[in-house]
């Protein structure tokens, strides 16, 4: 605990024994407003609640205090702040690289890509590299982006238009959608799938098997 112009800094609160002061203004246990009394009757209140006297206002004059059961609410704290850190958003910037020639079955898997990271909330910085002489060639890459921009505008936007950078042409596009709201409908869509595998497991396991049949002769056709 460190000590500045007489008032104390901690990480916790006083509780119990560790409240120092001659009196408080008490506070019940459901919130009602006990009012000022000297510190022995607020401790002794505590001890026939079995609470905890805790201070939650050290800089009031007096200092307020709270009948609490404080290892309660240190749990509740806890939980409460580890799921705002689980339903706070981050938006991350995802990047793809593409080449100013790219075949159509590559473009379609790295658009495949681009549009999973807009669906999810984050950001995508589209890269295209140029090679020796496609250098001199810049409009290829910017029709690509244009391209790109274009075949996935219902999920995102151009934020950055296309500029030179070395070697390379960057653009990058943010979602519609923002990263709370893609990680609710994510969150939701989790849940109704295993409600679903819940409620029919046979269904569920009857439908692998059939991928499962219909992904076999693929494969040997592809071999063949």
């Amino acid at each position: 605990m460190w000590c500045y112009r007489g008032g104390s800094i901690s990480a916790e609160p006083r509780i119990n024994d560790r409240i120092r002061v001659p009196e408080v203004r008490l506070v019940g246990p459901s919130g009602e407003q006990v009012g000022i009394v000297p510190l022995a009757k607020a401790l002794e209140l505590a001890q026939e609640y079995d609470l905890d006297l805790v201070e939650v206002a050290a800089n009031a004059r007096p200092p307020v205090c709270k009948l609490m059961d404080y290892g309660k609410f240190k749990y509740e704290s806890a939980m409460k702040a580890r799921e705002a850190r689980k339903n706070q958003a981050h938006t991350v910037i995802k990047e793809m690289k593409l080449r100013p020639k790219i075949d159509p079955h590559d473009y379609d898997t790295k658009k495949g890509h681009v549009v999973r990271f807009l669906k999810q909330g984050d950001k995508v910085k589209i890269t295209i590299m140029f090679r020796g002489r496609e250098q001199s060639r810049p409009e290829l890459g910017y029709r690509l982006l244009q391209r790109l921009a274009e075949d996935v505008q219902d999920l995102g936007f151009v934020e950055s238009n296309p500029k030179q950078d070395g070697r390379n042409m960057i653009m990058v596009l943010g979602p519609h959608k923002k990263k709370t709201e893609a990680m609710a409908e994510a969150r939701e869509a989790q849940a109704a799938r295993k409600a679903s595998a819940k409620a029919n497991p046979g269904r569920s396991q009857n439908a692998a098997d059939t991928e499962a049949d219909v992904e076999a002769p693929a494969e040997a056709s592809a071999e063949a």
